[in-house]
């Protein structure tokens, strides 16, 4: 291994070190409470070191999400491109989205129940087209739209179905997450409810 070879590798490790380190204290103290400060602490770095992978913890939080829906990203886009049938498509994609969560949950809530910064240019960027949410987002609607061309689910708003699918999926995922001592049934009996009554709700 060359002399570069080993700092970009100890760069990548450090930054990941930065972000797990940021993942924990922003499911801990939420983003109004998370400074800089606290997490070269909590790491034994300088909060210069920090600044130099990333400009504010605005920019940590979207690189924790763009890093979590990369990943489900992943998932989704195999499932789409072995699926034979689009409703068994969208059934092991929603499938996936739950036990993607329920596996990563701090991701998850990083990702999806912690408030984030609105109305600035900071909270635009979660909108772009390119980023990696929307992109998991264009999953889901790419499949409820293959339903409907195929006649699985009947003619429908693609972007309010799509929205009312997700809905659905972060209700019984975030639910599980943050209330693990509610007397649930068992969690596979739970999630294929949600699942088939959801998609039951569409059918043709």
């Amino acid at each position: 291994m060359t002399v570069s070879e080993r700092r970009a590798r100890q760069k990548a490790e450090l930054r990941e070190e930065i972000l797990d380190a940021a993942r924990e204290l922003f499911v801990r103290e939420g983003y109004e409470h998370f400074s800089m400060r606290r997490l070269a602490e909590k790491i034994d770095y300088s909060p210069t070191t920090i600044y130099l992978y990333f400009k504010d913890k605005a920019d940590l939080l979207f690189s924790l999400c763009e890093e979590t829906f990369s990943k489900l990203v992943q998932q989704l886009e195999t499932i789409a491109s072995l699926a034979t049938d689009p409703l068994e498509g969208l059934r092991a994609g929603m499938l996936a989205y739950v036990e993607f969560g329920l596996k990563h949950p701090s991701n998850y809530l990083v990702a999806f129940v912690l408030p984030h910064p609105t109305g600035t240019s900071e909270s635009d960027r979660y909108l772009s087209p390119s980023c990696m949410g929307m992109r998991a987002f264009d999953c889901l609607r790419q499949a409820v739209g293959e339903c409907v061309r195929t006649g699985k689910f009947r003619k429908l708003d693609l972007e309010k179905t799509s929205q009312a699918i997700w809905a659905a999926l972060h209700g019984v995922t975030s639910l599980q997450i943050l209330h693990p001592d509610f007397p649930w049934v068992s969690r596979e009996e739970l999630v294929d409810q949600v699942i088939e009554t959801t998609i039951e709700g569409f059918r043709a």
